[in-house]
């Protein structure tokens, strides 16, 4: 049983999976301080930059589905390393590239390893850790999964200051290796041995919709949403999601039984968490914007100006699980909600200096932390113990296509607040200067700085019209926020507010070769 492992060893075992995950969530955010450098280096374009962000994230995404169910039949602990030998192998290469489309292909190998990696690091918790112990588990690695972003900024910001674009990709090559050693050495293996026929349609149809959509989600924003690839990525992978729950509700032993959101918990978390990513991603880029663009900050302060977001989100995490089965999931995501919401607010209409953007800064993190660990608890807690790889993966999942979401929304609100404010200044401009200075405050200050004295209006100008941008995005955001907090309490009416399911008792396999009786809690690690 699971209460056989010590508990030092148990958190040796949550230590490594924090840290696994933290280079997978790392590799999301990280890169984009190092876009220019990237770009300078490899002679990329302006859409091969985006692909090396993208590819990543893509290929992560559209396969979590199917590898978070594989982990469950092979072992979570042999995907784990695989994963991470894929990851790593996959970094180190892309280390020593020269053009944009070996970036590409690398990243896109990095986003199958970490795909394998993200559902075994939660499963491997929720398998391993007893009942008592597994909401402050998984508490600290959703803290994890919500500040490695703000994590990934400051190291890679560092990296690129002080060292070179390479450090960013050798990096996860050195966190990996450990990651591996200690889950070789501390970690045991659980799986499911009696699982049923793999729904190879099923995961066939979940890659093309996740793909498909966040594919479109990714590239609306720059190739505008009625461009043929945007629109074959958005209503192909609608139709394709159509299809699965079709295929789905008909398979005898399906990927994902869609009948489970029938669980308002599981529902309405889903739901949640989807929101709550599209903010967080969201908001992460845009502030950053601001503390550079507008305050002067380098990529490294500008980083540590979000530390205390971060700080205040892993401080309420680990006993989020707890506030909410004592006062009722839909009551904390939507007090999580009705936070976050004030903190866009408050952002919206802070004065632009640090001070004042600081303290509600802190209050979205405290909102985050508040609610994203008691919904990714939900989630895992509503499937049985001998599927927590598909439970992990679909948490995962709804993180992922959040976080393109809310990265497209935010930042194209930005984007166009900012171009319906500069038009002013671009009209006043010749050509040439025109176009830079209305496709965003960075090119707009490095105009500037070339323009000499009479440059000084047009960086004012721009850092103006960014502020406006920047009103518009947060009060959208903290209309999200509160689409959110009522979807929750609607779902919830509908399918009720219990965290986690109590399913029938189920043969399962608790060790290796044999099998016993199991609620759909935790499995037996194998030998």
């Amino acid at each position: 049983m699971s209460t056989s492992i010590s508990p030092r060893t148990r958190t040796g075992i949550l230590a490594t999976m924090c840290l696994a995950l933290v280079a997978v969530v790392a590799s999301v955010a990280g890169l984009n301080v190092a876009l220019n450098e990237l770009a300078v280096a490899l002679d990329a374009s302006s859409s091969q930059v985006l692909w090396i962000v993208n590819a990543y994230t893509l290929t992560m995404a559209a396969l979590l589905l199917p590898i978070g169910e594989l982990g469950d039949r092979f072992g979570r602990r042999l995907m784990l390393v695989v994963g991470l030998g894929i990851f790593g192998a996959a970094n180190l290469a892309a280390a020593f590239v020269d053009t944009p489309a070996l970036m590409i292909t690398f990243r896109a190998v990095a986003g199958f390893g970490a795909a394998m990696i993200m559902p075994a690091t939660l499963s491997t918790l929720t398998a391993i850790f007893p009942e008592e112990e597994r909401g402050r588990a998984v508490g600290i690695w959703a803290g994890f999964a919500g500040a490695g972003g703000i994590l990934g900024l400051f190291s890679s910001a560092v990296l690129i200051d002080y060292a070179s674009w390479q450090w960013l990709f050798v990096l996860p090559v050195a966190v990996a290796a450990i990651a591996i050693i200690a889950t070789l050495a501390i970690v045991p293996e659980t799986r499911n041995d009696n699982a049923p026929r793999f729904d190879a349609i099923g995961a066939a149809l979940s890659i093309l919709a996740v793909g498909g959509i966040v594919l479109g989600v990714e590239e609306g924003p720059h190739l505008g949403w009625t461009d043929p690839v945007v629109l074959a990525g958005l209503v192909g992978g609608a139709l394709a999601a159509v299809a699965f729950v079709a295929a789905e509700l008909r398979a005898e032993h399906p990927l994902l039984d869609v009948r489970i959101f029938r669980n308002g918990a599981l529902a309405s978390s889903s739901f949640f968490l989807a929101v709550l990513f599209a903010l967080m991603l969201g908001s992460f880029l845009v502030v950053i914007q601001l503390l550079q663009a507008v305050l002067g900050y380098s990529a490294v302060t500008a980083a540590a100006g979000l530390l205390p977001m971060a700080a205040a989100m892993m401080s309420l995490s680990p006993i989020a699980p707890r506030i909410a089965k004592r006062y009722g999931l839909a009551n904390v995501l939507s007090l999580g909600a009705a936070m976050m919401a004030v903190a866009f607010v408050w952002l919206g209409l802070a004065d632009d200096s640090y001070l004042a953007v600081l303290p509600p800064l802190v209050l979205l993190g405290l909102a985050m932390g508040l609610s994203m660990s008691p919904a990714t608890t939900a989630i895992t807690e509503s499937l049985p113990s001998e599927r927590q790889g598909l439970a992990s993966a679909l948490n995962d999942t709804v993180r992922e296509a959040g976080s393109a979401l809310g990265i497209a929304l935010i930042g194209s609100t930005l984007t166009s607040g900012y171009a319906d404010s500069i038009t002013a200044t671009t009209d006043t401009l010749p050509p040439e200067l025109a176009e830079p200075v209305g496709e965003g405050i960075g090119q707009a200050l490095a105009v500037a700085a070339q323009l000499g004295p009479e440059g000084a209006a047009v960086a004012q100008a721009a850092q103006t019209a960014f502020l406006d941008g920047w009103t518009m995005a947060m009060f959208v955001a903290a209309a999200a926020a509160a689409v959110g907090g009522i979807g929750v309490r609607q779902i919830t009416r509908l399918g009720g507010d219990t965290i986690g399911v109590s399913p029938e008792p189920v043969t399962v396999p608790v060790v290796s070769g044999t099998t016993g009786t199991s609620t759909g809690r935790t499995p037996e690690p194998v030998a």
